[in-house]
């Protein structure tokens, strides 16, 4: 059994494991959780910061968009002008161009009224007219409304696909339109802040966070911070439209190889994503987790050795304390006091302890008086293999016969009173269980153990003894011979049959004393006495350690042999029985001898196990016996 410091160390430890691994967990999770959230917001606050930039973005681009369209105008109003105050130079590519130069544009086109170039400043475009292409066709309506000033969206040329911005009008004369071209330079620059891409970069404070502008319809990437993967299918990257358009919260998915967390949001036409990996999401929460790992344990370590440090000199070493003076106390000395005041729990403790202590010798007082009392010996004793003392009452040394002195020698000593209880043991009175003898007395011991403890009771049951056996005798022993009666040896022959493997080779042999008739009519009934006490005396002497035998009544008797090895043996013990029979005298009185002869029969008890009926066998063997003793006097 461990002690008790080693088992609250053990306890601490394991619920101080627990608590520091459920809070770990709970503070990982915690964390986990948190970054998710966090990620989540970081990402919504760039969504929005996107959106008021690409509002910000389109508004700026829609002002200079109406400011490039009105000096686009103002331009052509302006060379309509000049070319109508000087006619020559409409026919002069070179005059035209430095006018373009003058005024800051790329092209300068003059349609006649059927709306054909004749010219401008680049002759390669002459004879264009506004049926060709769709650039062209816009306008076309000026030929039907000559008060018509319009100005075309930015959109690529008919011969170069090259971006412009047109304008037209007619002159003042109506005489001729003319349509300037300027390539919308400011107007890209605004328009190119809005592309995703770079706005991206304007957002990507954490260098590991992936953006994404992906069309909603078609799933291809549009605009993203990882180059390599705009104009793919987001299939590619390992997401998928269906997958972006269920989540409304974030959501984990393995983009390009690696574990992820992503965030999407629908602006406009587009999903934009902000996608973080797993690796770049976590980095900080295995070392925040180590960190708070060992805080804690290095916490939990101190208290614990303080409370170990507290319990252990205010607690542990008083449980000590009270378990020396237990032990004193179970030794025998029941003189100790217990008298811990360390705190009111071991106050009260001893106080109970200490009470207990008097009412366990009041108790032993008290039985000690009341078996006093009593017409029978009756004595208690106990002791404990760790004792040194043996505690009994007052009978036990009168019911041992032993003096004062020898009596105060084992009382300090439980070894010699274990000798003195093992002489007594040594001296069972027959059947009886627990009875034994000792100087003419017989005594009952009974004792009971639990593990050490051995608690016993000796009780003088010499005159209920002596008062069966006187019972026993006259019930089952002849009075006269000091046989067994009927009733003894059928007692006894009922007991061994029921063990018949224990007889070994065995004989039931039926005995009558012959002439007891002329001895009671020559001597008178006390020759007839005499004369079967001295076949009773000579049957109880045959074969003394294998025999049994009886009267059962009158002249007749009974002897059982037994546990015969081997049937020559009893065979040899029946022949001598036979020596016996026409061999013996009887003294009836003083001087006074008489041939004592008696007839028997013999039957083996091999096979059987109804005595009775062995009986009846002998019986008629013995009178078979008699018959033939008599013939063989008569003649």
């Amino acid at each position: 059994m461990k002690p008790l410091k080693k088992i609250i160390s053990w306890y601490m430890n394991l619920i101080t494991f627990i608590l520091i691994s459920f809070l770990t967990i709970v503070i990982v999770c915690f964390q986990i959780a948190d970054t998710h959230r966090q990620a989540y917001n970081d990402a919504m606050i760039t969504f929005q910061q996107i959106e008021q930039v690409l509002e910000q973005n389109n508004s700026e681009l829609e002002e200079i968009s109406e400011e490039y369209r009105q000096t686009c105008l103002h331009n052509a109003e302006a060379i309509a002008y000049l070319i109508q105050d000087k006619p020559s130079v409409r026919y002069s590519v070179d005059e035209l161009r430095r006018i373009a130069v003058f005024m800051e544009v790329d092209e300068i086109h003059i349609f006649d009224k059927t709306g054909r170039i004749y010219a401008g400043t680049h002759p390669e475009y002459y004879d264009y007219t506004f049926d060709s292409g769709e650039q062209m066709m816009f306008f076309k309506p000026m030929l039907t409304d000559k008060s018509l000033k319009l100005v075309q969206d930015i959109m690529p040329n008919v011969a170069e696909a090259k971006l412009m911005q047109y304008s037209a009008l007619w002159s003042a004369d109506e005489s001729f339109i003319v349509q300037v071209g300027m390539s919308p330079v400011s107007v890209m620059k605004v328009t190119q802040k809005n592309e995703l891409s770079y706005i991206f970069s304007l957002f990507r404070v954490n260098r590991e966070a992936s953006y994404y502008a992906i069309d909603r319809k078609s799933g291809e990437i549009i605009g993203s911070t990882e180059l390599d993967c705009v104009h793919k299918n987001i299939e590619e990257i390992g997401l998928g439209l269906n997958d972006i358009a269920s989540q409304s919260k974030a959501f984990r998915a393995t983009v390009n190889g690696q574990d992820s967390l992503c965030v999407f949001k629908s602006i406009d036409s587009n999903y934009i994503g902000r996608i973080v990996t797993n690796r770049v999401l976590y980095e900080w929460i295995m070392l925040n987790t180590v960190v708070l790992f060992i805080c804690l344990v290095i916490i939990a370590v101190v208290l614990m050795y303080a409370v170990i440090g507290y319990m252990n000199h205010y607690v542990v070493k008083d449980i000590y304390r009270i378990n020396k003076k237990l032990h004193a106390i179970a030794d025998g000395n029941l003189d100790e006091v217990i008298d811990i005041q360390s705190s009111t729990e071991f106050s009260q403790l001893s106080g109970d302890i200490n009470r207990m202590k008097k009412r366990l010798l009041d108790n032993s007082q008290r039985m000690s008086y009341v078996l006093s009392k009593t017409n029978m010996y009756i004595g208690v004793y106990e002791y404990n293999e760790h004792m040194g003392r043996v505690c009994f009452t007052e009978h036990v040394p009168q019911i041992l016969g032993l003096s004062a002195e020898k009596a105060r020698q084992v009382s300090c000593d439980y070894q010699r009173f274990k000798e003195l209880l093992s002489h007594l043991r040594s001296h069972p009175f027959g059947d009886e269980a627990n009875v034994f003898e000792l100087d003419e007395r017989y005594i009952k011991l009974e004792e009971i153990s639990e593990n050490n403890d051995i608690f016993g009771v000796l009780i003088d049951v010499t005159e209920n003894i002596l008062k069966r056996l006187q019972i026993e005798r006259e019930r089952d022993y002849d009075l006269l011979t000091g046989l067994y009666n009927r009733r003894g040896m059928e007692s006894f022959l009922a007991s061994c049959f029921q063990k018949p493997e224990e007889l070994g080779k065995s004989a039931l042999v039926m005995i009558d004393a012959d002439n007891l008739k002329v001895v009671n009519d020559t001597y008178g009934h006390e020759g007839g006495d005499a004369y079967l006490k001295e076949l009773a005396c000579l049957l109880k002497k045959f074969a003394p350690d294998h025999s049994v035998a009886a009267r059962l009544g009158g002249d007749e008797f009974v002897l059982f042999l037994y546990q015969y090895p081997a049937e020559e043996e009893l065979f040899d013990t029946v022949r001598a029985l036979e020596l016996l029979q026409n061999n013996s005298r009887a003294c009836l009185k003083e001087d006074l001898y008489v041939p004592l002869g008696f007839s028997f029969g013999c039957c083996l008890t091999e096979g059987h196990t109804d005595y009775q009926t062995l009986l009846k066998e002998a019986d008629e063997k013995m009178y078979e016996n008699k018959k033939s003793r008599k013939s063989r006097t008569s003649d």
